[in-house]
């Protein structure tokens, strides 16, 4: 939870960055390069930087790159608004909105990736194609071992921590770091499950990339991808839409480290015709 990116992570500064209002709060974004819309949501306590810094220049090459952090998170205030999945993706919506947007891609790590399914869900008509990176749309997604993990955070856990760095570098008001903590802690402990039939539901391409041993239950990742309309005899009728990755020897923080190996996924999965 506490790794950030290699100290020689290239940085390019975005074309534009600012806040859009949502629902009660002002959610920082940076928008980087020029063509199709991509939008990155980061995972649990992380800032833009410290989840896609070395992702952001090589999509920004192709895309247009919308990076947000999400309520509490780096640049973002904190709010004492309820915390939710709904709250969050209906952020998204609103960001896009702000920024004149349709429709785009999505894609989300971890915490990120529970809320980009939640955008799937709610807002089909904003959404193209779906990635989602080592994260899972109910609690039983994970094994057991991460649950209990979540059931024993502390605040303390994190003090001093480079995520902890992170956050002190760009919030607004450093001294909510403790309450931001304690709200994101609240919100790992509760069990939470968005639906296999609203999963079912979801008509756009989905791509999900996961560690071999990075805390996804791969029993129910297998399930999830069926619900997606995957695992299919490719050889005897049309292959699906959406894609299932396994990586190997990654936990869920080394996955995303693997730059060019998520980035070859992205731009093959991102540039098939639907």
């Amino acid at each position: 939870m506490s790794a950030t990116l290699p100290s020689n992570a290239q940085v390019i500064k975005p074309v534009t960055s600012g806040y859009a209002p949502a629902n009660g709060i002002n959610v920082y974004y940076e928008v980087y390069g020029q063509g199709e819309p991509v939008i990155l949501l980061h995972g649990a306590y992380h800032t833009i930087q410290t989840n896609w810094g070395q992702l952001i220049p090589e999509l920004a090459k192709t895309r247009k790159v919308i990076a947000i952090e999400m309520q509490g998170h780096g640049h973002t205030p904190y709010s004492e608004r309820k915390l939710t999945r709904a709250a969050l993706a209906s952020d998204v919506e609103k960001v896009m909105d702000h920024l004149k947007i349709d429709s785009a891609d999505v894609v989300g790590y971890s915490f990120g990736g529970q809320v980009a399914y939640q955008f799937a869900i709610q807002s089909p008509d904003r959404l193209k194609k779906l990635v989602i990176i080592s994260s899972v749309h109910k609690s039983e997604g994970w094994i057991s071992s991460v649950t209990d993990g979540f059931k024993k955070l502390k605040p303390e856990f994190f003090t001093n921590t480079p995520m902890h760095a992170a956050y002190d570098a760009v919030a607004p008001d450093k001294n909510k770091w403790i309450p931001f903590v304690e709200q994101m802690i609240a919100s790992a402990g509760q069990p939470f499950d968005l639906g296999d039939e609203n999963i079912a539901k979801i008509a756009a391409p989905v791509l999900i990339i996961s560690g071999d041993n990075d805390g996804m239950d791969k029993i129910e990742l297998a399930k999830t991808y069926r619900l997606l309309g995957g695992d299919v005899a490719a050889d005897f009728q049309a292959k699906p839409a959406s894609r299932l990755a396994v990586v190997p020897d990654q936990s869920h923080v080394s996955l995303m480290r693997q730059t060019k190996t998520i980035l070859d996924y992205l731009e093959n999965f991102l540039s098939m015709m639907n």
